[in-house]
């Protein structure tokens, strides 16, 4: 397709020692790779993990990337901070705007900042559910964040939207609050609507209300960059390249009815005010809001003060969901032993058992909770299910350390002789 200028890729995806042929190609065609984390969970009360911060940096380096990009978000909580077991979202999850909350995600920032090679660029999120006693915009807080930081802002226009549907939140007055000066590049995305929820769901068409977002972005800023993110469900040639040309044709539209300042295309200036480094008692207070958020979205224990129940219900829901599916990209053969039965036996297994230790992790918990239960009832696929854990459980597959043992034995044998 011509005229493809860079791409992203999830950096978690990525093995820098072995870069899938298709980047490698793309690499050589003089196309960009941007490496866009989703785990590294700036906004939650924790320091950011050295080797999480390790990895990001080899990847920037091996895709010899010009900058690497990263979320506004948790997607963990609990641990040492808070004395209670630690749990994952495996989604991204909102900060508070509050004080509390800029004061340590800006510590986190610059903390990965002085990790990383490469300039970071943080992105907006979606989300269903809104913090009670919010003492910020989101503008303002960005606007903060950018300021004592000098951290680049990607700007997602879906996730406008998104929020716009979801939250009621007006995306020209979003827009307007944000601090458009410190642009790194845009997102561009598609969703479906569903019981009155907006889900951004990267798998289908970009619908008419994002591009006019976009048009409005671009009247204002003239974007480095535009990307749209399509992680399945990929339509054919011809249509991605008429969804392509609708996004170039939007941000023509925008540039042409407005006058757009500079884009902001250059690393931003490092920030040089001095800003307050939160403390412990800071970040604890932060950690034990953010736990008790998530653990009534994964464990089933009560609602938080102030949180809206229905939607933390569909919210509860939808990681639900969302859970069973990646297990079911990353173990793909549990869905073809379990048939029909993979869904509701492992939705049934997660209610109150939260994810601790990522997807693949949870893959081989969920088969060890059926194995101990007795289910399915069908024998034949017990045994595969056993067969399958047995294969991924150690820490080498099974099947090589069959080969291993069979190699020593037939050198014993030749020796002998």
């Amino acid at each position: 397709m011509p005229g493809i200028d860079w791409v992203e890729a999830v950096s978690e995806n990525l093995c820098p020692g072995h870069l899938p042929d298709s980047l490698l190609r793309l690499r050589d065609r003089g196309v960009t790779v941007v490496p866009h984390g989703v785990s590294l969970g700036l906004g939650g009360a924790a320091r950011p993990d050295a080797g999480r911060l390790t990895a990001l940096a080899e990847r920037a380096q091996a895709l010899g990337s010009p900058l690497v990009t990263e979320h506004i978000a948790f997607v963990r909580a609990g641990g040492p901070l808070t004395a209670s077991p630690l749990m994952e979202a495996g989604h991204l999850l909102p900060v508070p705007r509050t004080r509390d909350a800029l004061d340590v995600l800006c510590e986190n920032v610059r903390i990965a900042q002085d990790a990383l090679p490469v300039p970071l660029a943080v992105e907006n999120i979606a989300a269903l559910v809104s913090w009670p006693g919010e003492e910020m915009t989101e503008g303002q807080f960005l606007y903060e964040l950018a300021d004592r930081t000098g951290v680049r802002l990607l700007i997602d226009v879906a996730n406008l939207h998104t929020n716009h549907v979801n939250r009621g939140e007006d995306p020209a007055e979003a827009l307007a609050g944000l601090p458009l000066e410190a642009i790194a590049y845009v997102h561009v995305a598609g969703g479906f609507e569903r019981d009155g929820v907006w889900h951004d769901s990267h798998a289908h068409p970009v619908p008419q209300p994002v591009l006019d977002i976009l048009t409005d972005l671009a009247s204002r800023v003239s974007p480095p960059g535009v990307l749209l993110e399509r992680d399945e469900n990929f339509p054919e040639g011809k249509e991605l390249e008429g969804e392509v040309a609708a996004i170039r044709a939007a941000v023509e539209k925008g540039q042409a009815s407005g006058t757009a300042l500079a884009g902001g295309g250059a690393p931003a200036p490092r920030a040089t005010r001095d800003a307050p480094r939160p403390g412990d008692a800071v970040r604890q207070r932060l950690g034990l809001a953010q736990a008790a958020l998530l653990s009534a979205l994964v464990a089933g224990t009560p609602v938080p003060e102030g949180f809206d129940r229905v939607r933390l219900g569909v919210q509860a829901r939808a990681l639900a969901g969302k859970r069973a599916d990646v297990v079911a990209k990353v173990a793909p053969e549990l869905p073809v032993i379990l048939g029909a039965e993979y869904r509701p036996a492992f939705l049934a297994y997660a209610e109150g058992r939260p994810m601790t230790g990522g997807y693949r992790r949870d893959a081989l918990g969920f088969v060890e909770h059926l194995m101990r239960t007795g289910r399915p009832r069908d024998a034949d696929v017990r045994l595969e299910l056993r067969e399958w854990w047995l294969e991924r459980s150690g820490p080498v597959p099974r099947s090589e350390r069959r080969r291993a043992r069979w190699a020593r034995a037939t050198r014993r044998v030749l020796l002998r002789r």
